[in-house]
Order: structure tokens, then C-alpha cells, then sequence
């Protein structure tokens, strides 16, 4: 037998253990996806493991991939260097529309929504300050650079008029400004109906006031920061709190148009009938049925194949949320 002929047949036999492997975990070329999340000591990182696992259970291999959050995750898929990306729903849309804060515009669906994130804005409670219009000149921190919260703040506080003397650091330098009472407070994003982990930190060293948004600022935010949503937050978002108004962002799984029909499909099945992986790696999901959340906060058009699922369980899907024709 010739070498050509063996090498002819090495080649034969590799393709046959490779066809039947991919077969074996049911697993197709489409299906063997990369997401972008964000920083690996990041909770959101960890969400997205265990959507690997709830994915792994419908036949879907995913990769998680650390990243620079939003923005770097819009970069990447336009490149086509991930399959999916984290986003926050306001970066979406500013994208979406082509705002030139963002860049260049991009088209992109979403496949789901999974949390709702209040804007807290912190003060320490021995600063007197009661209302938003009393952070004027004050020494604040709108949230870490190049964030998500950093910049739709900035933006909040420009358009009800509100001017803070700005204060940038990290949220452990910030936290322990605060503490010093070196700057007055910061914004820095909720978990669901409760504050985060570094304001539960801050309030046990002194105490904290969570400011309300007036009736007049709702209305302004509505009319002139429309990529955010509103939230009412009941009391005892720490122990003692009132309720209040604030705005806030959700969090979203989005792709490119051009995603398969039948990966969107599975991938909403899996992760809307999924009640406890997700919920075990970030609790906050448990405080909401996604498939409403994502009817609510998705702030661009729905992938064709989450619709197809969302609609074979009787949800109405509002006009926009349908991609345009």
C-alpha cells in the first residue's frame, strides 16, 4: 500500500473520530459559542458560568470570555470575535442608535434580560444633604471610570440641572472617601431591590441616606435620558431605608442579527425555564420572572428565535421589540 494511500486513509479515519465525537455531544458547529462578560472577579462573570452549565444541559458548548464589560463587548462583536455580550440595556441602546457618546452605530438583538440594577445615590447621613439639588458643589463620586454608571450619571445630573464637584476613584478609594468624609457619596449600582455589598460596607461604618428622585426629575430623565428605566424601590433596601425613585439600567445578553435562529431558540428555552442554576450564582435573577424583564427593559428588538419561544408561551411581544423588515 502506498504512503499517499495511508495518509489517504490516517485522514479518513481522524475525520470519522471527529464527526462522531461533535455527534456524540450533540454539540454543532453553531452551537460552540463565546459570550463576552466582564472582569473575572466580577459577579456578572459568574452569572454567565452557570448559564455555561444551563446552556451545557440543552446541548450548547459556551465560552466564557473575560472582558472590558459594554463597551468592549459591543467592539468585539462587531469584529466577530464573540457570539455574544454582556450589555447593559441603556449602552445598547445608545449604540443601537448610533449616539455619538458610543461610536460607531450598531445593529444588535437581544436574547434576554436578567436583572434590573437601581442607580443608588449614597450619601452619608451626617452630611444633611436630603435632596439631589443639595448635591450641588459637593465633593461625589458618579461611579468607576468608564463605566456604565459613570457615564449615564453624568448624564442624569446634567439634565435635571444638578452639578456635584465630580470625584473619581475606585469603589474601595471611594468607599473609604466616604468613610473619611472626604467626598459626601457616590452612585453605585443596587442589587435588585437591596444595595450592594461595598454600601452595606459603608453603612455599618456610618450612616447612610439613599436620595429620591423628585416628580419633576422623573419626568425630565423620561423626556431626555430615555435609554434608562425608572424604579420604584420599597423600603428597607437597608435596614431603616424609605422607599424611593431612582433610575436604573438592566442587564442583557445581546447579539448580532445575523445570529442563528435555532441557537436563540434553545439558548431562551434553556435559560427562561432555568429556576435555580442562575439563581444560585446571582441571586438577584431569582427576584424576577426573565421573560417579563426582558418584555420590560430590552431596549433593542428581540432575536427572531426569542420571540419564537416567547410567543409559543402566549407573551404578547410589543412592536418595539420586533426587528424591522
Amino acid at each position: 500500500m502506498s504512503y499517499i494511500h495511508l495518509k489517504s486513509n490516517k485522514k479518513l479515519l481522524l475525520g470519522c473520530i471527529a464527526a462522531f465525537y461533535f455527534a456524540s455531544m450533540n454539540i454543532s458547529a453553531k452551537e460552540r459559542l463565546a459570550v463576552g462578560t466582564t472582569s473575572s472577579s466580577s459577579s456578572q462573570y459568574g452569572y454567565y458560568v452557570a448559564v455555561a452549565q444551563v446552556l451545557k444541559n440543552a446541548g450548547i458548548s459556551l465560552q466564557v470570555v473575560e472582558t472590558g464589560a459594554s463597551l468592549d463587548n459591543l467592539r468585539r462583536l462587531s469584529r466577530n470575535q464573540i457570539d455574544m455580550g454582556l450589555v447593559t440595556t441603556n449602552i445598547a441602546k445608545l449604540a443601537a442608535d448610533g449616539d455619538p457618546t458610543i461610536g460607531k452605530k450598531m445593529a444588535m438583538q437581544t436574547l434576554w434580560v436578567y436583572a434590573q440594577l437601581p442607580q443608588n445615590i449614597i450619601v452619608r447621613k451626617d452630611s444633611g444633604i436630603k435632596t439631589i439639588e443639595s448635591l450641588n458643589g459637593r465633593k461625589f463620586n458618579p461611579g468607576i471610570r468608564g463605566a456604565a454608571t459613570e457615564s449615564t450619571a453624568i448624564r442624569v445630573f446634567k439634565a435635571i440641572g444638578v452639578a456635584p464637584d465630580f470625584v473619581r476613584g475606585s469603589t474601595t478609594d471611594t468607599v473609604d472617601a466616604i468613610k473619611d468624609n472626604r467626598i459626601t457619596g457616590y452612585v453605585k449600582s443596587g442589587v435588585g431591590n437591596k444595595v450592594d455589598g461595598s454600601t452595606l460596607d459603608l453603612a455599618s461604618f456610618s450612616p447612610i441616606e439613599i436620595l429620591s428622585l423628585t416628580n419633576k426629575q422623573r419626568a425630565i430623565i423620561k423626556e431626555e435620558v430615555s435609554d434608562v428605566a425608572l424604579m420604584d424601590v420599597p423600603e428597607n433596601s437597608i435596614e431603616g431605608s424609605a422607599s424611593y425613585t431612582t433610575w436604573s439600567m438592566g442587564f442583557a445578553t445581546v447579539v448580532r442579527p445575523d445570529f442563528d435562529e435555532e441557537s436563540a431558540y434553545k439558548i431562551a428555552k434553556a435559560v427562561f425555564e432555568d429556576k435555580e442554576i442562575q439563581a444560585g450564582a446571582f441571586a438577584v435573577t431569582g427576584q424576577f420572572d426573565l421573560k417579563q424583564l426582558t418584555i420590560d427593559l430590552a431596549s433593542t428588538p428581540l432575536h427572531p428565535g426569542v420571540i419564537r419561544y416567547l410567543e409559543e408561551q402566549n407573551i404578547v411581544i410589543p412592536d418595539r421589540l420586533r426587528p424591522s423588515l
